[in-house]
């Protein structure tokens, strides 16, 4: 598998409505397609080494990956704010730019059509509010906010795989409220806490101000690699279930 590579999506979120500009970087598995495809969300801190990895993961597990840039136009200064509230809303450019990624991934000659969505932090979020527009066949959240009100965002749901870490203080008690609220809408749903994990526990490498990272150590956020390999095996073992080519065309 090459790197990941970047691609513009600017013809298709500015015809929708989303960002004036927009870029993406996609990952393609080996050997001859077609594949499903995945649209990566990343985390608040933007498009870095660490999430192109992620897309790159999920192209070794024989996906098409695209990770849309969300602050691609304006930059983390203008844009984080605004995404994390659109975040959380269910509405605004942001989700135009994902369904402009969904779209770019559903017209690649390499795709069976059969698409998914991951994302982590703040893209956890957006997957579970993207789980209920009925554009993907599964999401994979991780460690993202709930949706405030879960009844009306997730009924009618693709089916969702979700991890949290148990040493996240910003989510605590979100793994059982999730869990609670698919059960109780009937949508086919894998969540799961680890309890030695914090946010971020899915990333492969530290992340953030090299200056701050002592005190986000401290704080539970960061790698926990015995919980992520768990996580990882119940990602892809969902995702395949979900989204395997002999579901598709």
């Amino acid at each position: 598998m090459s790197a990941a590579t970047r691609v513009d999506l600017t013809h298709l979120s500015a015809m929708s409505g989303g960002s004036p500009r927009l870029t993406g970087h996609l990952a393609r598995p080996d050997g001859p397609g077609p594949w499903p495809g995945v649209v990566v969300v990343h985390e608040a801190l933007g498009v870095d080494d660490v999430m192109l990895r992620q897309a790159e993961r999920m192209a070794r597990a024989g996906y098409l990956a695209l990770i849309p840039d969300l602050f691609t136009d304006g930059g983390v200064a203008r844009c984080l704010v605004p995404t994390m509230r659109a975040a959380l809303s269910g509405s605004g450019r942001a989700y135009r730019d994902i369904e402009a990624a969904r779209l770019t991934l559903a017209e690649h000659p390499d795709c069976t059509g059969r698409i998914g969505l991951i994302g982590f932090c703040m893209g956890g979020s957006f997957a579970l509010m993207a789980a209920g527009s009925g554009s993907f066949e599964a999401a994979s959240a991780n460690y993202g906010a709930l949706p405030k009100d879960m009844d009306r965002s997730l009924n009618g749901a693709c089916p969702v795989v979700a991890s949290y870490g148990g040493r996240d203080r910003m989510l605590k008690g979100a793994a059982a409220k999730l869990d609670a609220a698919l059960d109780r809408l009937e949508v086919t749903h894998d969540v799961k806490e680890y309890p030695q994990a914090g946010h971020s526990f899915l990333n492969d490498a530290e992340v953030g101000p090299r200056p701050l990272r002592p005190l986000l150590r401290v704080s539970g956020m960061g790698p926990h690699p015995e919980s992520a390999a768990d996580a990882w095996e119940r990602i892809e073992a969902f995702f395949g279930a979900h989204l395997a080519t002999a579901q598709g065309n």
